[in-house]
């Protein structure tokens, strides 16, 4: 029986199945589906196959376009319609399998093959039957609590497993492809597991959307609950004469607004949003927003100042308590007292204070703050990328707020405070904006007396507030922001002035840290200028700090373990403590050969010694540069071996020598990178020394930038380069005589020990540089 193969016509269904003994309305409109609806009725038996569509966007199905099982039927009923569809109800009869497509006009007709599935009977399959029964009842509860009980008696009644699958599968509403895969089971107990899984899945979809309505059903009951209330309340509340919540807080920030001391156009736009506020429920999103609007507005100190200390003497004291020398500094403060002393009503400077880290740029402005007798604040710029941290959102943002610059002031309760800016060098920049350019009013004195917030949209007066700013370095600082600044330089300690301030500060600091007396923890004085000079190689006292700080420690274990034997730290005990030397200084040479001579570089650490040296290469060409060196500093070299070259006559040098061979310059060490102009009479120095095969002085070092005519240009970081000969122990330098007004950054005992030559030209480092070549041609001597 299951291999007849009988030809019926075929009726192609969309986004449904229709599985065997179950009744389906249709509607045909398409004319092939007509014209097998009508074959089918012409036939005797009036039954045709009906098959789905795997793409129900397709309006003339192939056979690829259909699925290979479907479902024999018979039209119980039939009703054509005035614009020309057919209604008509079937009842599927038995499952087939497509063979073959006979045709496809007027109507698609096909040979198929009966496909019932084969008679079971066992534990399992009833277990599951029963399951499903069980499943079904709780997702018919969860769709339609109210359903007739009968629907669920309907489903129990059913015996035959396979036809309570396809009844339970018609009615879940499941995805065609699903539905298939029910009509398309090759055994009751496989269409059984598969309509277990999907009423589970079902289920879980029922369930958690019973759960959001249910939420949701809760949120609008308590909303409701909570207007009746507020009804109620506000009704007892007029009935005993007392105000409403909304009013009581109008009235509170009402009040507060008459305390202050608001300026008229803030005053006026406080009271407009505050009728607005009135206006509006509380429970509406705009209330929150306003009042939290005007309590910034009642909060920020727009008339309320600090009285500045103008005693100087007091404010000298401070700031030399604080910090240890900074002279430069401590004087422009001085001055700006004396000038708020004699005129209370000028405007704050703007300083900008540059040097290395460790110098103490942040702790100077807290000093400031102390001396003053103002409030300090701080902000750090570094990595800001948003113009709006400093200027603030928009109040139509959900979340916005001030900007920092206002927050700053709301905390400092003042409006002439200490506000440091501090890295304003590592400022960042990207679509947000720049946070640079928002600066530019904040710092202009012309412009800052009106800055507006963009949260607050309100004049604020900032021309009281004493603006610090602080940098590594200026070279990331746009040009216009720095031109609204005063620059101040805090340059780095000499090996003196960090003894002076590790017995003032840093000793005191860490010891207090540790829990120890100053009888308990001795470090002498050359014990620290080991730890200064082996271990630590900075501009500022930060790794000095640290390392004082690993010694303290050290000894607080040793009274903690029960010792309490006072500790001297000598220098032969700092290496058992701190570990090896860490850094060792490249010390004079004691004699320089041939091209070797001793120059002064700038580094952010401080200064530094640098030996350049250069060696003839017979048979060679060119110039040969090593040791990781800058464009600048190329060009320098470059520059030097063209003067020797166009002067060799003079210098008494055999132009032979330098046309027959190349020569080479090295600067070491190779891997740091070195750049910069005032290498220049250094390299010139080197190359006489080697193409006249004289030395040059080891105790004498140099620095200055070289032209092709051989002047001899001003450098900066004198101080710098100066101390780091010193602690190289050279005695001698070479500067660019217009340097010579910078001597007076250095200390006094420096400038002391130090034997300093100013040169104009070139010709004047060689005499003071090179003594064979001055003695041989009598060159005239430098200042």
């Amino acid at each position: 029986m299951s291999e007849e193969i009988v030809s019926l016509p075929v009726l192609p269904i969309k986004n449904s199945v229709l599985f065997p003994g179950l009744l389906m309305p249709l509607t045909a409109g398409r004319p092939t589906s007509i014209a097998a609806i009508d074959a089918a009725l012409a036939s005797e038996d009036k039954e045709l196959l009906v098959i789905t569509q795997r793409d129900a966007t397709i309006e003339s199905p192939g056979a690829n376009d259909l699925y290979t099982i479907g479902t024999k039927a018979v039209v119980k009923r039939m009703m054509r319609r005035q614009d020309g569809a057919v209604n008509l109800i079937v009842q599927g009869v038995e499952r087939m399998v497509l063979v073959k497509i006979e045709q496809t006009e007027p109507h698609m007709s096909a040979r198929a093959r009966l496909a019932p599935l084969p008679e079971e009977s066992n534990t399992e399959i009833e277990a599951m039957r029963r399951a499903i029964l069980e499943l079904a009842a709780r997702a018919i509860q969860l769709a339609q609590p109210n359903a007739p009980v009968e629907i669920t008696q309907m489903l129990a009644g059913n015996e035959e497993p396979l036809q309570l699958t396809y009844l339970v599968g018609s009615v879940l509403g499941l995805p065609v492809e699903k539905e298939q895969s029910l009509l398309e089971a090759p055994g009751r107990l496989d269409a059984l597991r598969l309509l277990h899984s999907y009423l589970l899945h079902e289920l879980q979809v029922l369930e958690l959307r019973n759960q959001i309505n249910n939420q949701a059903q809760n949120e609008m009951e308590r909303q409701q609950r909570e207007y009746l209330l507020r009804q109620q309340l506000r009704a007892i509340q007029e009935e005993l004469g007392e105000t409403n919540p909304e009013q009581a807080d109008a009235d509170m920030l009402r009040k507060q607004m008459d305390e202050a001391e608001l300026p008229e156009d803030v005053r006026k736009e406080a009271e407009r949003e505050l009728s607005r506020m009135e206006k509006l429920p509380q429970a509406s999103p705009d209330y929150h927003v306003i009042r939290t609007y005007l309590e910034i507005i009642l909060e920020l100190p727009w008339a309320k100042s600090t009285e500045d200390n103008h005693d100087l003497a007091n404010a000298r004291q401070v700031l030399d308590e604080d910090h240890f020398d900074l002279k430069d500094v401590k004087e422009r403060i001085l001055e700006h007292l004396g000038v708020l002393k004699l005129n209370p009503t000028a405007n704050a400077p703007i300083l900008c204070f540059v040097g290395p880290p460790g110098v103490g740029k942040t702790s100077l402005g807290q000093s400031i703050a102390r001396a003053l007798g103002r409030k300090f604040e701080r902000l750090s710029l570094g990595g800001m990328h948003d113009e709006a941290e400093l200027r603030g959102h928009r109040r139509t943002y959900i979340g916005a707020m001030p900007g920092r610059i206002i927050q700053a002031m709301r905390r400092a309760e003042s409006n002439n405070p200490v506000l440091m800016l501090d890295e304003v060098d590592k400022l960042g920049r990207d679509f947000r904006g720049d946070p640079a350019a928002a600066l530019l009013e904040i710092l202009d004195p012309a412009q800052n007396h009106t800055f507006r917030d963009n949260y607050l949209d309100l004049p604020f007066n900032l021309t009281k507030v004493f603006f610090i700013t602080t940098a590594n370095t200026l070279d990331t600082v746009p040009q216009p922001l720095l031109d609204r600044m005063e620059v101040l330089r805090l340059s780095g300690y000499s090996a003196e002035e960090k003894v002076e301030i590790a017995h003032r500060y840093l000793i005191p600091r860490q010891l207090k840290e540790s829990g120890l007396t100053d009888q308990q923890f001795i470090l002498t004085d050359e014990a620290l200028r080991h730890v200064i000079g082996r271990y630590t190689r900075e501009a500022g006292v930060r790794q000095l700090e640290r390392a004082i700080g690993r010694l303290t420690r050290r000894v607080a274990l040793r009274f903690a373990e029960g010792d309490t034997t006072p500790v001297t730290v000598k220098v032969e005990d700092v290496a058992e403590m701190l570990g090896p030397e860490r850094f060792s200084f490249e010390l004079a040479r004691k004699q320089l050969p041939p091209g070797v001579a001793t120059g002064l570089a700038w580094t952010e650490t401080g200064g530094d010694v640098l030996y350049i040296e250069a060696t003839l290469l017979p048979a060679g060409r060119g110039l040969t540069l090593t040791g990781h060196l800058g464009e600048v500093m190329q060009e320098s070299a470059k520059a030097a071996q063209s003067f020797i070259w166009a002067h060799a006559d003079q210098l008494g040098i055999d132009p032979n020598v330098v046309r027959r061979s190349g020569v080479h310059i090295h600067v070491p060490a190779g891997a740091i990178p070195k750049d910069g102009p005032s290498a220049g009479i250094t390299m010139a120095t080197a190359l006489a020394s080697v193409y006249t095969n004289s030395p040059a002085r080891s105790d004498t070092a140099m620095t200055g930038e070289i032209t092709l005519t051989g002047l001899v240009l001003p450098i900066g970081g004198v101080k710098e380069k100066v101390l780091a000969a010193r602690r190289a122990g050279i005695r001698r330098a070479i500067l660019p005589k217009e340097n010579q007004k910078d001597l007076r950054e250095l200390p006094d005992n420096v400038r002391a020990e130090m034997e300093f030559v100013f040169a104009e030209r070139v010709e004047e480092v060689l005499t003071a540089a090179i003594p064979d070549l001055a003695a041989r041609l009598a060159l005239p001597k430098a200042a």
